[in-house]
């Protein structure tokens, strides 16, 4: 970004100031550790300058706003137009009570809806299945059938909401409740606007909560991102996660190379359902985790959208700018919260929000200072939201578009991230695409060892965790948090029996005949079986169980 002469000159007093004035100061006053990284290992220097982008040109590389490669922003003004989504992940206990909590957020301002369900639902079992004891409704709402999807959203106008919906292995039958649910308040799919997750990939990496081997949930997936690229141009069939990869315990480059391997993956799968790039591009949506190297968090975002740009426009040969936009939610750490001193995580997640917004993100839910403990109150959740509102309306951060670029630093770190998640997805892809590599216990692996490498730092000291390894204190108990009422399970469990007693069952095993059928047939896509059996009132788990029959369940690989 400069030219040679005076590159030549830079190189030089760079030189006299690190032997005449840096090495002076630190012989006087060392410097408080032997070395300084970031969370991907990326030596932190001293100082920066133009000599750290010499290769950086800007056009090529950084641009403007709202133009290829977007590194600056996907949108000319960014938040001097609008600003991000608030959004609070909720959900727990009944629908009920979760259509209660979010009501109250639309209430305090929140302009989105985040589905939290709970883990039986995420992996396809009925609150009355011997595996769900215990686990009905305690991190997310219990949804067995069409019947609970339709008390969730009462009295919701889904034709003036956007929602977003955390789910992954069954995600195409609990979008098609979703598009039930609305039929039946006169919004038709293709108004409908919001997110399903539907990224089983990284459930093989990071969380567990897969159900049928990658292949056939890889067709699922498929399936699921051509329905809505056909029926509901307005919703994003697929939010790419990051997040879980980070809080797996992932470095930032990692998180980068997995999820666009993984992104890699599914554009291909739709393709080869004959569906156009950019006929359904432009609906991928993203989620990425922010942790608490503010800096590489910034860079993070900024070499995600260049990258993004890049993959689409010169590998699958995208020409709607729209498919060139990496749009992206992201959710504030919740690994980096502690149950010490609880109080810290509202300074953590204020950090991590505001690396979020300089690195330039379109939606944003914040982990409440309790969830270390349990379930978020009432009151953390409007002070997680209110803080997104302090940033955005009092802060000035949102004033300007990228205000951080340009950043010997950023920039630095930006090109850095690139480079190295390049290699990373060269690597899976010499492998055979991120289904083989999972298959290997790859991917696996590398998240572990850095997780285990983070750990080992922290409990050396080498990391301080402030109220934790360092700066703690003598603490009395009595801070309060959300608690699910044990006997959710008893009233889910009655509820799905007083369903299966009323409905037409004859009915329900047709259409279950339909989705085995379906699902048996390679070439078949599931999404009008799933939405044909969701209306008859066919629950998550009878669904399931019959995809169980013909796909089998997954067994993970592990490498010793």
């Amino acid at each position: 970004m400069c030219d040679r002469d005076a590159m030549k000159d830079i190189r030089e007093e760079a030189r006299k100031w690190e032997e005449e004035t840096l090495k002076k100061t630190v012989a006087r006053f060392p410097e408080r550790q032997p070395a300084f990284a970031t969370s991907s290992g990326e030596v932190v220097k001293a100082l920066y300058t133009p000599l750290d982008i010499a290769n950086v040109e800007y056009s090529r590389d950084l641009g403007f706003p709202g133009v290829y490669p977007f590194t600056r922003g996907i949108q000319p003004n960014m938040y001097r137009g609008r600003t991000w989504s608030f959004r609070q992940y909720a959900g727990f206990g009944t629908a009920e009570e979760s259509n209660r909590r979010y009501k109250y957020l639309l209430e305090q301002g929140q302009t989105g809806l985040s589905v939290a369900f709970d883990l039986p639902t995420q992996i396809g079992y009925d609150s009355d299945h011997p595996r769900a004891e215990g686990e009905v409704g305690k991190v997310g709402v219990a949804i067995d059938s069409l019947a609970d999807m339709e008390v969730l959203f009462n009295g919701i106008p889904l034709d003036k909401v956007s929602t977003s919906m955390t789910i992954n292995a069954p995600a195409g039958i609990l979008l098609a409740m979703y598009v039930a649910v609305a039929e039946k308040q006169g919004v038709p799919a293709s108004k409908l606007e919001g997110t399903v997750q539907n990224d089983v990939l990284k459930e093989y990496l990071a969380r567990g909560t897969y159900i049928f081997p990658p292949l056939p949930s890889l067709r699922m997936v498929a399936d699921t991102m051509a329905y809505c690229g056909r029926n509901a141009p307005r919703w994003n069939s697929i939010s790419i996660s990051g997040y879980h990869i980070r809080e797996a315990g992932s470095t930032a480059v990692q998180e980068v190379a997995f999820t666009l391997a993984n992104a890699i993956a599914y554009v291909e799968a739709v393709v080869r359902t004959g569906l156009n790039v950019d006929d359904f591009a432009p609906r991928i949506s993203w989620i990425f985790n922010t942790h608490m190297n503010f800096f590489e968090e910034v860079a993070k975002f900024r070499a995600l959208r260049r990258m993004w740009a890049r993959i689409m426009k010169e590998r699958f040969g995208a020409e709607d700018p729209r498919s060139w936009m990496f749009r992206t939610h992201t959710q504030t750490g919740g690994s980096t919260l502690t149950a010490q001193q609880p109080d810290n995580n509202i300074v953590r997640t204020t950090i991590q929000a505001m690396a979020a917004v300089l690195g330039g993100i379109q939606s944003m839910a914040l982990s409440c200072r309790d969830e270390a403990l349990g379930l978020p109150t009432e009151q953390s959740s409007r002070l997680a939201l209110r803080t997104q509102q302090v940033i955005a309306f009092e802060s000035g951060i949102a004033d300007t578009v990228d205000p951080l670029g340009g950043s010997y630093y950023v920039e630095a770190l930006t090109d850095r991230i690139e480079k190295e998640a390049d290699g990373y997805i060269a690597k899976i892809e010499a492998m055979g695409g991120p289904v083989k590599a999972i298959e290997s216990g790859y991917l696996q692996q590398e998240i572990q060892n850095a997780a285990y490498r983070h750990q080992q730092e922290v409990e050396e000291g080498k990391k301080i965790v402030v109220g934790v390894n360092s700066f703690a204190i003598e603490e009395k108990a009595g801070i309060e948090f959300q608690r699910v009422d044990p006997k959710v399970g008893e009233v889910q469990r009655a509820r799905v029996a007083e369903l299966r007693r009323k409905r037409d069952n004859a009915a329900v095993t047709a259409r279950l005949e339909r989705v085995r059928a379906a699902a048996k047939d390679e070439g078949a896509s599931l999404m009008p079986a799933f939405l044909e059996a969701v209306k008859s009132y066919a629950t998550l788990g009878e669904i399931c169980q019959v995809l169980r029959e013909v796909f089998g369940e997954y067994q993970e690989t592990t490498r010793i």
